[in-house]
Formats: C-alpha cells, structure tokens, sequence
C-alpha cells in the first residue's frame, strides 16, 4: 500500500468529480469517505464558492482545506470558516468594472462582510438588475445558499469589505475579448473557458494577482509536506494545476487541450472515476 500520509491527492468539482447531476454521488462520496479515514490526504480545487462546496462536500471526512474561487480562498470544512483569503485591490476593482462594462459584460462582485458570508453584487450601467439567460439560471440555483447572498442594488456607503472575486458570464466571444483586454494588466489574475453545458457562453474569473488553483496547491503541498502531488481536472482552468501537478489525471470528458496537459485519462466523471483511481492508488 501507498504511504497515505505521503501522497496528496486533489480534484476539481464540475465535471471531473462531480456527476451529471452537478453532484458528489454516492458511491464517490462513500469511496472518499473511506480513504479519508484511512489517511489519505484528499481536497478539492475549483472556482465555486463555500456556499456551494460546502453543500457538496458534506459526509466526506477531508481534514484538509478545500481550495475555493480558484485559489482567492482556501475554506475549513470542518469549523465552517475561511482560513484564508486573498482580496483585490480597490483601486483595480474600479477598472476591472468598467473594462467589464465596456465589453458589455456585468460582472458579480464578491465581496466577504463581517461574518465570514459572502454578498454577491450585480448592477447593470443603467441601475437595473437585468441578467441575460445565463446569468439568470445561475442566480436561480443559488439564491437560496446559506453562505451567500445575492444583492441588486449597490452596497451600503462607508462600509469596506474585501472583494476576492469578479464573476462574468457571457458569449464565449465577449468572454475571450474581455479577458485579453484585462491581462494587460498586471493588476489582477484573469481565467476564461467556456461552460462545460453550453460551450457558447463563457465564464470569466477575476481575482487578485498571483491566485491560481496551482499557487494555491503549491502552498497546501508545503504545508501537508506531501511528497508526491496527483490532481485531477476537465477544463482549462484546471490545466496550470496539471503542469505543476507528479501525476496530471484528466476525465474522459475533459476538453481536448485538458486530456493532451495529462499525464493519464481516467474514465468520465459519470463513473465515479476520480474517486474509483484514488481508491486503487491508495491500496497499490
């Protein structure tokens, strides 16, 4: 058997370990619980909020920190709190607004209040909380979270809470113009890949400079002292992970450029894969 204590193992969430259902099935879910509690050093890595994480990892032992927003904060299952968070520059957060709104894209803000809860901020140019399709379904599955909460007019003058995130999502086109305008600057850190469901429309990430999954990994890899590093992913997003990654691991659905980053393409995320290559890896 492999040294658990030894080796970290870290996944992404939508469409590497969780299923067709946006879900952590049961078999996966059970699989995991078991080499947790055999040592095994498990987290996830993944741009989703502890709003949602925290709903989908519930059952599942991890005594490490779970990666989240793309790195911008790592987030304690067990004590339900942020152990860490990195904010961007105010200064930056104007500019990134109006690039964002000059390419026609209203971004969520995400900003961290007093509580440790996120407030989630959408306003258009003309003062109104109109969304397209996309961002509207994506308000509709959240809406309801315990650990965040969604805001149509602007935040209360005189209070300052950190932003750690701006969240577009628009037509892959708008997305990739945005996103190429704002990395000229050095000012912020910037991720966009089109949406696993509907490859026309994009996901734009905006955080401060230096937040990646892998600058993140590299820090839980210190602090774990783990000698051997595996993680697994589907999208581009996932790929700076995979280049800093012993042993890169793709889904059978990851995109193309994901499957020719990795070292070994495993089954598809509707099979339980991620868990099922742990588990064989922990016992060899």
């Amino acid at each position: 058997m492999n040294n658990p204590h030894k080796n970290l193992y870290i996944s992404d969430l939508d469409g590497t370990l969780l299923n067709h259902e946006s879900r952590i099935s049961d078999r996966s879910k059970a699989i995991l619980t078991d080499i947790c509690n055999y040592g095994a050093m498990f987290t996830i890595a993944t741009a989703r909020t502890p709003a949602t994480v925290d709903v989908l990892m519930s059952g599942i032992p991890a005594s490490l920190p779970a990666i989240v927003m793309t790195g911008a904060a790592t987030w304690n299952l067990n004590r339900k709190r942020y152990d860490s968070y990195i904010p961007i520059d105010p200064l930056t957060c104007d500019v990134i607004g109006r690039i964002c709104m000059e390419h026609g894209i209203t971004p969520f803000r995400y900003t961290l209040n007093s509580t440790g809860f996120l407030d989630v901020y959408h306003l258009s140019p003309d003062g109104t909380a109109t969304m397209n399709r996309a961002e509207q379904s994506f308000v509709d599955e959240r809406r309801h979270l315990r650990l965040k909460q969604f805001h149509f007019s602007p935040p209360q003058s005189g209070i300052y809470n950190p932003t750690l995130l701006f969240l577009g999502i628009a037509d892959i086109n708008s997305i990739h113009s945005t996103a190429e305008e704002l990395r000229s600057h050095d000012s912020c850190s910037v991720s966009a890949y089109p949406d696993i469901f509907n490859q026309s429309i994009g996901i734009l990430e905006i955080y401060a400079p230096g937040v990646s999954k892998a600058s993140a990994i590299k820090r839980l890899r210190r602090d774990t002292g783990a000698s051997r590093l595996t993680v697994f992913g589907d999208n581009l997003n996932d790929i700076p992970m995979m280049e800093i990654a012993d042993v890169a691991v793709a889904v059978d659905n990851a995109l193309p450029q994901v499957k020719a980053a990795a070292d070994i393409v495993i089954g598809p995320n509707t099979e339980d894969s991620v868990a099922r290559y742990i588990l064989a890896d922990v016992m060899n």
